[in-house]
Protein backbone atom coordinates (compact mmCIF):
# COMPACT_ATOMS: atom_id res chain seq x y z
CA UNK A 1 0.00 0.00 0.00
CA UNK A 2 2.81 2.38 0.67
CA UNK A 3 4.45 1.56 -2.61
CA UNK A 4 1.32 2.56 -4.18
CA UNK A 5 0.56 5.59 -2.32
CA UNK A 6 4.28 6.50 -3.01
CA UNK A 7 3.85 6.18 -6.97
CA UNK A 8 0.53 7.84 -7.13
CA UNK A 9 2.62 10.81 -5.35
CA UNK A 10 4.93 10.92 -7.79
CA UNK A 11 3.38 10.64 -10.91
CA UNK A 12 1.05 13.38 -9.18
CA UNK A 13 4.00 15.13 -9.08
CA UNK A 14 5.00 14.56 -12.70
CA UNK A 15 1.45 15.69 -14.12
CA UNK A 16 1.37 18.92 -11.87
CA UNK A 17 5.08 20.31 -12.60
CA UNK A 18 5.04 23.88 -13.98
CA UNK A 19 4.85 24.78 -17.87
CA UNK A 20 8.09 26.58 -17.23
CA UNK A 21 9.89 27.35 -13.96
CA UNK A 22 11.80 29.67 -15.35
CA UNK A 23 8.94 31.64 -16.67
CA UNK A 24 7.49 34.10 -14.16
CA UNK A 25 5.53 35.90 -16.75
CA UNK A 26 1.99 36.94 -14.68
CA UNK A 27 -1.30 35.74 -17.42
CA UNK A 28 -4.42 37.12 -15.95
CA UNK A 29 -7.43 34.25 -16.47
CA UNK A 30 -11.04 34.70 -15.81
CA UNK A 31 -12.39 31.88 -14.37
CA UNK A 32 -16.42 31.57 -15.59
CA UNK A 33 -19.01 30.83 -12.61
CA UNK A 34 -19.57 26.73 -12.83
CA UNK A 35 -16.01 25.84 -13.89
CA UNK A 36 -15.11 22.91 -11.67
CA UNK A 37 -11.52 21.92 -10.42
CA UNK A 38 -11.47 18.74 -13.25
CA UNK A 39 -12.38 21.19 -15.93
CA UNK A 40 -10.34 23.65 -15.13
CA UNK A 41 -7.27 22.25 -17.41
CA UNK A 42 -8.68 22.84 -20.81
CA UNK A 43 -9.31 26.80 -19.57
CA UNK A 44 -5.56 26.87 -18.42
CA UNK A 45 -4.03 25.46 -21.38
CA UNK A 46 -5.75 27.83 -23.75
CA UNK A 47 -4.17 30.42 -21.42
CA UNK A 48 -0.86 29.03 -22.02
CA UNK A 49 -0.58 28.63 -17.90
CA UNK A 50 -0.45 24.72 -18.08
CA UNK A 51 1.27 22.96 -21.09
CA UNK A 52 -1.18 20.19 -21.16
CA UNK A 53 -4.89 20.60 -19.67
CA UNK A 54 -5.27 16.69 -19.57
CA UNK A 55 -2.02 16.32 -17.17
CA UNK A 56 -3.65 18.88 -14.77
CA UNK A 57 -6.80 17.25 -14.98
CA UNK A 58 -5.01 14.11 -14.10
CA UNK A 59 -3.34 15.73 -11.35
CA UNK A 60 -7.16 17.07 -9.74
CA UNK A 61 -8.00 13.64 -10.25
CA UNK A 62 -4.91 12.12 -8.36
CA UNK A 63 -5.08 14.44 -5.95
CA UNK A 64 -8.69 15.25 -5.26
CA UNK A 65 -7.70 18.75 -4.35
CA UNK A 66 -9.27 22.06 -5.84
CA UNK A 67 -12.94 21.56 -4.37
CA UNK A 68 -12.64 25.12 -3.05
CA UNK A 69 -12.55 27.03 -7.07
CA UNK A 70 -13.76 30.69 -7.76
CA UNK A 71 -15.37 32.40 -9.93
CA UNK A 72 -12.92 35.53 -11.22
CA UNK A 73 -10.13 36.57 -11.90
CA UNK A 74 -6.57 35.36 -10.95
CA UNK A 75 -3.26 36.41 -11.89
CA UNK A 76 -1.32 33.11 -12.72
CA UNK A 77 2.26 32.14 -13.89
CA UNK A 78 3.88 29.38 -15.89
CA UNK A 79 6.50 28.59 -13.14
CA UNK A 80 3.48 27.78 -11.12
CA UNK A 81 3.07 23.86 -10.67
CA UNK A 82 -0.71 23.05 -10.52
CA UNK A 83 -0.87 22.65 -6.39
CA UNK A 84 -0.15 26.45 -6.12
CA UNK A 85 -2.49 26.74 -9.81
CA UNK A 86 -5.03 25.42 -7.62
CA UNK A 87 -4.04 27.05 -3.99
CA UNK A 88 -4.35 30.71 -5.88
CA UNK A 89 -7.77 29.81 -8.19
CA UNK A 90 -8.90 29.15 -4.87
CA UNK A 91 -8.22 32.23 -2.62
CA UNK A 92 -9.60 35.59 -2.85
CA UNK A 93 -9.90 36.70 -6.87
CA UNK A 94 -8.41 39.97 -8.67
CA UNK A 95 -11.08 43.26 -7.95
CA UNK A 96 -12.15 43.61 -11.62
CA UNK A 97 -12.93 46.94 -11.60
CA UNK A 98 -9.96 50.02 -11.21
CA UNK A 99 -10.54 53.90 -10.64
CA UNK A 100 -10.54 56.26 -13.72
CA UNK A 101 -10.00 59.90 -12.72
CA UNK A 102 -11.53 62.28 -14.13
CA UNK A 103 -10.30 65.35 -12.99
CA UNK A 104 -12.27 68.85 -12.37
CA UNK A 105 -12.54 71.14 -14.85
CA UNK A 106 -11.93 68.70 -17.58
CA UNK A 107 -13.32 69.68 -20.84
CA UNK A 108 -14.40 67.01 -22.97
CA UNK A 109 -11.19 67.31 -25.05
CA UNK A 110 -9.33 65.75 -21.97
CA UNK A 111 -11.47 63.46 -21.13
CA UNK A 112 -11.59 61.85 -24.44
CA UNK A 113 -8.08 61.63 -24.12
CA UNK A 114 -7.11 60.13 -21.09
CA UNK A 115 -9.36 57.20 -22.10
CA UNK A 116 -8.09 56.87 -25.25
CA UNK A 117 -4.20 57.09 -23.62
CA UNK A 118 -5.71 54.21 -22.04
CA UNK A 119 -6.52 51.89 -24.85
CA UNK A 120 -10.40 52.29 -23.79
CA UNK A 121 -11.85 54.37 -26.60
CA UNK A 122 -10.71 55.34 -30.19
CA UNK A 123 -9.77 59.34 -29.97
CA UNK A 124 -12.75 61.09 -30.46
CA UNK A 125 -14.84 58.40 -29.30
CA UNK A 126 -15.98 60.18 -25.73
CA UNK A 127 -16.26 63.40 -27.60
CA UNK A 128 -18.30 62.07 -30.32
CA UNK A 129 -21.01 60.60 -27.98
CA UNK A 130 -20.79 63.23 -25.64
CA UNK A 131 -22.19 65.73 -28.56
CA UNK A 132 -26.00 63.56 -28.79
CA UNK A 133 -27.54 63.85 -25.43
CA UNK A 134 -30.46 62.21 -26.73
CA UNK A 135 -28.62 59.12 -26.49
CA UNK A 136 -29.04 59.51 -22.29
CA UNK A 137 -31.51 59.83 -20.04
CA UNK A 138 -31.04 62.12 -17.27
CA UNK A 139 -33.02 63.38 -13.70
CA UNK A 140 -32.52 67.42 -14.88
CA UNK A 141 -33.06 69.03 -18.22
CA UNK A 142 -29.91 68.13 -20.51
CA UNK A 143 -28.71 70.34 -23.19
CA UNK A 144 -29.50 69.82 -26.81
CA UNK A 145 -26.06 70.29 -28.39
CA UNK A 146 -23.42 68.63 -26.11
CA UNK A 147 -23.01 67.37 -22.69
CA UNK A 148 -20.35 69.59 -21.73
CA UNK A 149 -20.41 70.70 -17.95
CA UNK A 150 -22.70 67.74 -17.19
CA UNK A 151 -20.13 64.83 -16.98
CA UNK A 152 -19.57 64.79 -13.10
CA UNK A 153 -15.91 64.75 -12.06
CA UNK A 154 -14.76 62.08 -9.48
CA UNK A 155 -12.96 58.92 -9.50
CA UNK A 156 -14.92 56.20 -10.92
CA UNK A 157 -14.19 52.21 -10.62
CA UNK A 158 -14.13 50.48 -13.96
CA UNK A 159 -14.04 47.56 -15.65
CA UNK A 160 -11.67 47.70 -18.60
CA UNK A 161 -12.57 44.48 -20.36
CA UNK A 162 -16.49 45.51 -19.92
CA UNK A 163 -16.09 49.22 -20.78
CA UNK A 164 -18.93 50.98 -22.28
CA UNK A 165 -18.63 54.55 -23.18
CA UNK A 166 -22.11 55.66 -22.91
CA UNK A 167 -22.35 53.75 -19.75
CA UNK A 168 -19.98 55.62 -18.25
CA UNK A 169 -21.54 58.70 -19.59
CA UNK A 170 -24.36 58.12 -18.34
CA UNK A 171 -22.71 57.11 -14.90
CA UNK A 172 -21.33 60.70 -14.75
CA UNK A 173 -25.17 62.30 -15.37
CA UNK A 174 -26.45 60.16 -12.97
CA UNK A 175 -23.54 61.15 -10.12
CA UNK A 176 -24.50 64.51 -11.79
CA UNK A 177 -28.20 64.46 -10.53
CA UNK A 178 -27.53 62.45 -7.19
CA UNK A 179 -24.16 64.88 -5.46
CA UNK A 180 -25.58 68.47 -7.20
CA UNK A 181 -29.01 68.65 -8.91
CA UNK A 182 -31.67 66.59 -7.09
CA UNK A 183 -29.70 67.59 -3.18
CA UNK A 184 -30.41 71.23 -4.45
CA UNK A 185 -33.57 71.03 -6.74
CA UNK A 186 -35.59 73.62 -5.10
CA UNK A 187 -32.97 75.99 -4.82
CA UNK A 188 -32.10 75.65 -8.49
CA UNK A 189 -35.45 76.26 -9.27
CA UNK A 190 -36.40 78.91 -7.23
CA UNK A 191 -32.88 81.15 -7.73
CA UNK A 192 -34.19 82.78 -11.04
CA UNK A 193 -31.16 81.26 -13.17
CA UNK A 194 -31.63 78.13 -14.39
CA UNK A 195 -29.57 75.46 -14.23
CA UNK A 196 -27.89 75.42 -17.52
CA UNK A 197 -26.27 79.10 -16.63
CA UNK A 198 -25.49 77.87 -13.05
CA UNK A 199 -23.36 74.92 -14.98
CA UNK A 200 -21.76 78.04 -17.23
CA UNK A 201 -21.02 79.93 -14.12
CA UNK A 202 -19.95 76.59 -12.24
CA UNK A 203 -17.51 75.42 -15.17
CA UNK A 204 -15.49 79.12 -15.05
CA UNK A 205 -15.28 79.53 -11.32
CA UNK A 206 -13.49 76.04 -11.57
CA UNK A 207 -11.05 77.33 -13.74
CA UNK A 208 -11.09 80.77 -13.09
CA UNK A 209 -10.51 80.66 -8.37
CA UNK A 210 -8.18 78.04 -7.63
CA UNK A 211 -8.61 78.34 -3.84
CA UNK A 212 -12.06 76.54 -3.31
CA UNK A 213 -13.20 78.54 -0.64
CA UNK A 214 -12.68 81.76 -2.58
CA UNK A 215 -15.20 80.55 -5.47
CA UNK A 216 -18.87 81.76 -3.26
CA UNK A 217 -16.59 85.04 -3.31
CA UNK A 218 -15.95 84.89 -6.91
CA UNK A 219 -19.20 84.22 -7.90
CA UNK A 220 -20.98 86.78 -6.70
CA UNK A 221 -18.69 89.42 -8.18
CA UNK A 222 -19.29 87.74 -11.59
CA UNK A 223 -23.17 87.65 -11.09
CA UNK A 224 -23.15 90.95 -10.22
CA UNK A 225 -21.13 92.25 -13.10
CA UNK A 226 -24.27 89.84 -15.28
CA UNK A 227 -26.84 91.65 -13.13
CA UNK A 228 -24.82 95.11 -14.23
CA UNK A 229 -24.87 94.67 -17.53
CA UNK A 230 -20.73 94.39 -17.72
CA UNK A 231 -18.64 91.85 -19.77
CA UNK A 232 -17.79 89.43 -17.32
CA UNK A 233 -14.28 89.54 -18.74
CA UNK A 234 -13.14 86.26 -17.49
CA UNK A 235 -9.90 85.20 -19.41
CA UNK A 236 -10.17 81.42 -19.10
CA UNK A 237 -13.41 81.61 -21.21
CA UNK A 238 -11.19 82.69 -24.41
CA UNK A 239 -9.26 79.39 -24.00
CA UNK A 240 -11.99 77.07 -23.70
CA UNK A 241 -11.82 76.30 -27.71
CA UNK A 242 -7.92 76.01 -28.10
CA UNK A 243 -6.69 72.44 -28.56
CA UNK A 244 -4.07 73.20 -26.04
CA UNK A 245 -4.95 75.09 -22.76
CA UNK A 246 -1.89 76.99 -22.16
CA UNK A 247 -1.19 77.58 -25.65
CA UNK A 248 -0.03 81.45 -25.23
CA UNK A 249 0.06 82.76 -28.56
CA UNK A 250 -3.35 80.94 -29.53
CA UNK A 251 -4.50 81.99 -26.13
CA UNK A 252 -3.65 86.01 -26.90
CA UNK A 253 -4.82 85.49 -30.00
CA UNK A 254 -8.24 85.14 -29.42
CA UNK A 255 -8.32 87.79 -26.46
CA UNK A 256 -8.57 89.93 -29.48
CA UNK A 257 -10.80 88.34 -31.63
CA UNK A 258 -14.57 89.93 -31.09
CA UNK A 259 -16.08 87.50 -33.38
CA UNK A 260 -15.11 84.50 -30.40
CA UNK A 261 -18.70 84.03 -28.79
CA UNK A 262 -16.06 83.00 -25.83
CA UNK A 263 -14.70 86.16 -25.47
CA UNK A 264 -16.29 87.57 -22.46
CA UNK A 265 -13.81 90.57 -22.72
CA UNK A 266 -15.35 91.77 -25.09
CA UNK A 267 -18.98 90.25 -25.75
CA UNK A 268 -21.32 90.45 -22.91
CA UNK A 269 -23.38 88.11 -20.88
CA UNK A 270 -22.10 84.42 -20.06
CA UNK A 271 -20.36 82.43 -22.99
CA UNK A 272 -22.44 80.07 -24.47
CA UNK A 273 -22.01 76.54 -23.09
CA UNK A 274 -19.74 75.46 -19.78
CA UNK A 275 -15.99 75.29 -20.46
CA UNK A 276 -15.23 72.59 -18.52
CA UNK A 277 -16.72 69.84 -16.02
CA UNK A 278 -16.96 71.65 -12.87
CA UNK A 279 -17.17 69.79 -9.68
CA UNK A 280 -19.01 70.00 -6.59
CA UNK A 281 -17.38 73.17 -4.98
CA UNK A 282 -17.63 75.16 -8.44
CA UNK A 283 -21.61 73.92 -8.83
CA UNK A 284 -22.36 75.22 -4.87
CA UNK A 285 -20.65 78.43 -5.02
CA UNK A 286 -22.75 79.12 -8.45
CA UNK A 287 -25.46 78.54 -6.78
CA UNK A 288 -25.10 80.10 -3.62
CA UNK A 289 -22.52 82.98 -4.18
CA UNK A 290 -21.38 85.32 -1.48
CA UNK A 291 -22.45 88.97 -1.93
CA UNK A 292 -19.76 91.57 -1.36
CA UNK A 293 -18.83 95.04 -2.45
CA UNK A 294 -16.07 93.93 -4.48
CA UNK A 295 -16.56 94.31 -8.35
CA UNK A 296 -12.89 93.33 -9.70
CA UNK A 297 -10.60 90.50 -8.49
CA UNK A 298 -6.98 89.41 -9.74
CA UNK A 299 -4.52 87.02 -8.24
CA UNK A 300 -1.29 87.51 -7.53
CA UNK A 301 1.58 84.97 -8.14
CA UNK A 302 0.92 82.98 -5.48
CA UNK A 303 -2.89 82.29 -6.50
CA UNK A 304 -3.91 84.68 -3.90
CA UNK A 305 -7.21 86.46 -4.41
CA UNK A 306 -6.93 90.22 -3.81
CA UNK A 307 -10.88 91.98 -4.69
CA UNK A 308 -11.48 95.27 -5.55
CA UNK A 309 -14.22 97.70 -4.83
CA UNK A 310 -13.26 99.93 -7.41
CA UNK A 311 -11.66 100.20 -10.91
CA UNK A 312 -9.09 102.53 -8.81
CA UNK A 313 -8.51 100.41 -6.55
CA UNK A 314 -8.03 97.78 -8.89
CA UNK A 315 -5.42 99.36 -10.61
CA UNK A 316 -3.89 99.70 -7.44
CA UNK A 317 -3.28 95.72 -6.97
CA UNK A 318 -2.33 95.67 -10.75
CA UNK A 319 0.81 97.37 -9.80
CA UNK A 320 1.11 95.92 -6.26
CA UNK A 321 1.11 92.88 -7.48
CA UNK A 322 2.55 93.40 -10.71
CA UNK A 323 -0.20 91.72 -12.94
CA UNK A 324 -1.43 92.98 -15.66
Amino acid sequence: MFLLLSACAQIAANYGAPADPADPTEIIVEIPAGTSARTLGPLLEAQKVVESGEDFTLYVRLTKEGGCLKAGRFKLRRNMGAAELLKTVCGVPLPEDIPFTVVEGWRIREIDAALAAKGWTQPGEYAALAANPTAFKAAFPLPEASLEGYLFPETYMVIPEKWSTQDFMQRQLDLFAERFYLPNKAAIESNGKGLADLVIMASMLEKEEPTKDQRPLVAGILWKRIGASWNLGVDATSRYTLEDWNDRKAFLKQLRDPSDPYNTRLRPGLPPTPISNPGLTALTAALAPTESEYWYYLHDEKKIIHPARDEAEHERNRATYNVY
